[in-house]
């Protein structure tokens, strides 16, 4: 059972709801509340926090979901279970005080509990700079094959790549790959700036560097002349 599910179950249970009450609350099949909670299935992180909220462990409405917020989402002395009653014949134990976690012993165990499984990935734009990040699901300790650490997105900066289906807003999922690979959409720097373009060898060290919003244009260059950033595996488009 995952921790995510392991918060859904308890929740359920201390509020005396069905799987399918709380699957009609949440707009899902019971089976899907039944699957996150035995942690047979990975959620998206927007359906994750709409759950949450659906069960009142959350009062934060973020624009992203971290892994921050999915610890401050519990609250451990809620989900304690109640010291049993002392019997009648015998005097009461003294009770042994309580060590209550920070909030941030708190944080600290749901990101090591989720750190195998999900991985915050950060958004650049095309200046370089993180403007968000997204959680994105770890398997055999990779993501796409890349360790997790050297994987970003890139935030698409116009419509120069609109010919090949990336338009401007969208994120690209970017790979480390320092050779040049032909026929694959590859993150550039050149010219003092970064960008996303198709690469086809042409031999003796030159490339070309396709682009294009409505029809292809190509400029060639020398490999030496450039910086290959990584490869995109993934877009994610803009609605």
């Amino acid at each position: 059972m995952s921790r995510l599910g392991d918060l859904i179950l308890l929740e359920r249970t201390r509020q005396k709801l069905t799987r399918k009450q709380v699957a009609k609350k949440c707009g899902v099949s019971e089976g899907y509340i039944k699957d996150v909670e035995e942690g047979r299935r990975i959620i998206q992180d927007d359906q994750a926090r709409r759950i949450l909220n659906k069960l009142g462990t959350s009062s934060r409405n973020e624009a992203e979901f971290s892994l921050d917020e999915i610890a401050a989402t519990v609250d451990l002395g809620t989900l304690a279970p109640a010291p049993k009653p002392a019997e009648p014949a015998k005097p009461a134990p003294k009770p042994e005080p309580v060590k209550t976690s920070s909030p941030e012993e708190q944080s600290g165990i749901w990101l090591d509990a989720l750190s195998s499984v999900l991985k915050p990935v950060p958004v650049m734009n095309a200046g370089w700079i993180q403007v968000s990040r997204r959680m994105v699901p770890i398997q055999d300790g990779k993501i796409e094959g890349a360790k997790p650490d050297k994987v970003v997105y890139f935030l698409a900066p116009d419509d120069s790549m609109r010919a090949m289906r990336i338009e401007k807003g969208d994120l690209v999922l970017i790979v480390p790959q320092t050779l040049p690979v032909d026929g694959a959409i590859m993150l550039v720097e050149y010219g003092a700036h970064r960008c996303l373009r198709r690469v086809k060898l042409l031999g003796n060290s030159n490339i070309l560097l396709q682009s294009g919003d409505r029809e292809l244009g190509a400029e060639s260059v020398h490999i030496s002349d450039i910086k290959l950033v990584g490869r995109a595996v993934r877009v994610e488009i803009a609605l």
